[in-house]
């Protein structure tokens, strides 16, 4: 049936009192319409008593065929005037009259039967059209089930549908790819193809395939990603995504199959390398996961400190060249010293531009731990390690004398010249230091003795000599060349 008769439909169910089609009296809708038995039909509401809209009720069948309407009719006449009161004296009483006004023609010669027959009247030589009128709405009906029939016929279609590789045929209805999978409860997502696209028109004959998608964690030569996939089985998912199986690591199997819920799946293909090692250069293909594995693979044996030119924990790349580096490494310790500082105070008990010594300083000490190290026969730049303090540096304490110096070497008569080379050489004239630098009373360096008037070395002049350079000296420098000692003068 066309779109039309649908629109037509849809106004009597807005009002079931007017006829899309133009017929008059109440609407029959055909496609909705329940199978009668034979003689039995819808008849008008306003016949009998009143009823639901649409209700059937049993009627007798009236139907009769054209040739027995006439005879029938001319009987419930007659069996309606006889049944009025006074008809049929009536009729006795005008049938005479009429007789004897009316006189009646003479048959014609030859001719009394066919004369006889064309006074019988027209209508009894057709079917009564009474009965044709109650006939009219049983084939108004007819009319409409077979166009409906016809109707519903051609909007029924044969389908084949395909869902993840389990197909059905089937009797529908569905304007579209997308009614059907309605219809049929098979809901898809965004991952999921259907072919052809929903909405599509359907016809009959159509063939109509789903396929889920399914999520997969996969990891190609270490490189991780999320993928979605229609392949039912592994080794459908990796011709989908264009890996080459052969030769390749696969942690599942390829007839393994996807579930909705997808897998975590790890590939390494088959890659290239070349191992140089020990002078030695060796190629082979491998789908190892580390370096280290592909050393091994190769032959190579790893010891001690010895590395490759890359990490070994790192992923093999195809056409990388791996270069093995034996190595071999000690461990050297270096001291440094630490200076230490030198802190002065005054003291105005020491003539100005004396300075004394009152706590030597020291110097600390540090330590550094070296690696050094030898790659293939080559000696590497050293390596520290660690940093040790092992002695911290003590600060060296000195007094500046502030007291104005004498003007004149008398001045320096009354100093303690005596506790001074007590101090510095025990008294003795000739007593020269461990490192044979000093010698003499007060230990004179060679170069100062002769900067002071003296010849030869300061041990080998008489003490008397010694005391007066001795008093020359202080009264240049004051007491700070003798650091030590120099205090003992104003004692």
């Amino acid at each position: 049936m066309t779109s039309s008769h649908h629109s037509r439909d849809a106004q009597y169910a807005q009002n079931p009192d007017h006829d899309p089609y133009g017929h008059h009296g109440p609407y029959i809708d055909v496609h909705n319409a329940e199978t009668l038995a034979y003689g039995v039909y819808a008849a008008p509401e306003d016949q009998g008593a009143p009823v639901a809209h649409g209700t059937p009720r049993a009627y007798e069948d009236t139907y009769r065929p054209a040739y027995e309407a006439a005879e029938p009719e001319r009987a419930r006449r007659a069996d309606r005037g006889a049944g009025r009161p006074g008809a049929g004296a009536a009729a006795e009483t005008r049938t005479p009259a009429r007789d004897a006004a009316v006189p009646r023609p003479r048959p014609r010669t030859g001719t009394g039967r066919r004369a006889a027959h064309r006074r019988r009247p027209r209508y009894a030589e057709r079917p009564d059209v009474a009965s044709m009128l109650r006939l009219l709405p049983q084939a108004l009906v007819v009319a409409f089930l077979a166009g409906g029939t016809t109707a519903f016929v051609a909007k029924d279609k044969a389908v084949e549908l395909t869902v993840d590789g389990r197909s059905r045929t089937l009797h529908t209805f569905a304007d579209d790819v997308t009614e059907l999978l309605a219809e049929e409860g098979v809901r898809v997502g965004a991952h999921d193809v259907v072919a052809p696209a929903p909405g599509t028109a359907l016809a009959s004959g159509d063939e109509i395939a789903v396929r889920y998608g399914r999520p997969v964690r996969l990891t190609l030569d270490g490189q991780r990603r999320e993928v979605w996939t229609t392949a039912r089985t592994v080794e459908e998912a990796l011709r989908q995504l264009g890996v080459r199986p052969e030769g390749a690591y696969l942690s599942a199997s390829r007839s393994q199959p996807i579930g909705r819920e997808g897998l975590a799946l790890d590939v390494r293909t088959e890659r290239a390398l070349t191992i140089m090692a020990d002078g030695r250069a060796r190629t082979l293909r491998t789908n190892a996961a580390t370096v280290r594995e592909a050393v091994e693979e190769a032959g190579i044996t790893l010891r001690g400190q010895d590395t490759t030119s890359v990490s070994p924990g790192s992923f093999p790349r195809d056409g990388q060249t791996v270069t093995v580096l034996r190595i071999t490494g000690t461990k050297e310790v270096r001291e440094e010293p630490i200076p230490f500082d030198v802190r002065r105070t005054e003291d105005p008990s020491l003539l100005r531009g004396t300075e004394v010594v009152e706590r030597a300083g020291q110097p600390g000490l540090r330590r550094h731990t070296y690696l050094v190290r030898t790659v293939n026969g080559v000696r590497q730049k050293p390596k520290r390690l660690r940093t040790e303090l092992v002695r911290e540096p003590r600060p060296q304490t000195v007094k500046v004398g502030t007291k104005p110096r004498p003007a004149a070497v008398r001045d320096a008569d009354d100093l303690n010249w005596q506790g001074l080379a007590a101090c510095e050489s025990g008294g003795r004239p000739d007593a020269v230091d461990p490192s044979g630098t000093y010698g003499g009373l007060y230990q004179f360096d060679t170069r100062t003795w002769q900067k002071l008037g003296g010849t030869g070395r300061p041990q080998d002049a008489p003490a008397a000599e010694q005391t007066r350079r001795a008093k020359k000296l202080y009264m240049r420098r004051g007491a700070t060349p003798w650091p030590h000692c120099g205090s003992r003068l104003y004692s």
